[in-house]
């Protein structure tokens, strides 16, 4: 009978300066009975999101577990960190909120997690036991891989949007007008009248007055007529190249080396293609799951770029630069061997600027996992 489990988790950095992991987390968890429900063509892997709310050592917050956000169980939570090494306990308290299909049991579970950090992304990792709320049977046992995410597949807890709140930096009031000072009315009826005085005055001393045979004259001084300056010599653009002249610059596509033969002779599934206009693409590469000895060899654009390496919790790392003359690669994922457990598995994480994509990939020794970059500047 298929379980409906509620995950829990939180991690906390381990050093002198540990990061503050308030926040939201997102993965899966899968059980140790995980390939008897795939052959029985039932989900093997759920869904878990953690928002958290740390304080010092200790943390609370709620989980959700789910394979799709109709059908998912919310879940109150607690738990404690060691500093010194960064172990984490959780424990689920109270189911809040449960949307379960038909044949589904509720478990609260018990997490035992390990916080580490590679460059910018942080991850929780490790295993879980869970319990049946209805009559506290064992509801099995597994492992949880989580990394830590901006958006939510629900919506953000309170205590998240206050935290945020208080982040933003205060709104800057804006300065009261200073009031319009008003003009005395008794000093600009006294300039008035001194600049009617000085108007007559002026009159006065401008105008001459001669005797000649009783007849007074009057002798008005004409004012210069302006200057007109002469235009400035107009400037002799030089001759333009016919449009015919001009050399056309063609954008030629980059060369290929030759097809490896481990391409040409498996098929080569494309998985994902991913469009992004961020210039610089860094990839992540983990066994997804139980590090089963899975080995891959992976091809850039044909080129070998990592030669049967073992997938671990550490990634392998693949830095990739994108520009409009350079704008499509391929990624090639090649199976070694099929490890312990079959198929050949991975966990690819790409930081394309802000934003971040995961990528699930299987491939075989017959079948190839591909994805695809593509460079746009339009995209947001």
């Amino acid at each position: 009978m298929k379980r409906f489990i509620f995950f829990l988790l939180l991690g906390i950095g381990f050093s002198a300066t540990a990061q503050d992991l308030t926040g939201i987390w997102r993965g899966n968890f899968k059980g140790e009975n995980a390939r008897y429900l795939e052959a029985l063509g039932q989900e093997s892997r759920y869904k878990i999101e953690l928002q958290v709310d740390q304080n010092a050592k200790a943390f609370s917050g709620v989980t959700y577990s789910y394979l799709t956000t109709v059908f998912y169980g919310k879940a109150t939570c607690r738990g404690t960190v060691n500093p010194t090494n960064g172990k984490v306990f959780i424990e689920e308290l109270k189911i809040v909120e449960v949307r379960m299909s038909g044949g589904s049991n509720a478990c609260v579970m018990t997490y035992f997690l390990q916080y580490s950090k590679v460059g910018n992304e942080e991850f929780l990792e490790g295993s879980y036991t869970s319990m049946n709320t209805t009559d506290s049977s064992n509801c099995g046992r597994g492992r949880v891989f989580l990394r830590k995410v901006q958006t939510s597949d629900f919506y953000k807890e309170p205590f998240l949007l206050k935290k945020e709140a208080e982040k933003k930096p205060p709104v800057a009031k804006a300065e009261p007008e200073k009031p319009v000072e008003k003009p005395n009315t008794a000093t600009a009826k006294t300039s008035t009248t001194k600049s009617t005085t000085k108007t007559t005055s002026t009159t006065k001393t401008t105008t001459t007055t001669k005797s000649s045979n009783s007849t007074t004259k009057t002798v008005i001084k004409k004012n210069p007529e302006p200057v007109v300056k002469p235009a400035p010599p107009m400037t002799v653009l030089p001759e333009q190249p016919r449009l015919d002249t001009i050399k056309k610059v063609e954008i030629k596509p980059r060369p290929l080396p030759p097809m490896p033969k481990v391409i040409a002779s498996r098929e080569n599934e494309v998985v994902q293609t991913i469009t992004t206009s961020a210039r610089k693409l860094i990839i992540n590469i983990y066994d997804n799951g139980a590090i089963d000895n899975d080995t891959i060899s992976v091809y850039h654009n044909r080129k070998l770029v990592l030669s049967k390496k073992r997938l671990t919790d550490k990634p392998l790392t693949i830095e990739i630069d994108l520009s409009e003359e350079d704008d499509t690669h391929e990624l090639v994922m090649v199976a070694e061997n099929l490890g312990e457990i079959p198929p050949n598995t991975s966990l690819m994480v790409v930081n394309a600027g802000k934003k971040y994509y995961e990528v699930r990939i299987t491939s075989t020794e017959q079948k190839n996992a591909v994805v695809v970059f593509k460079y746009d500047k339009t995209k947001p």
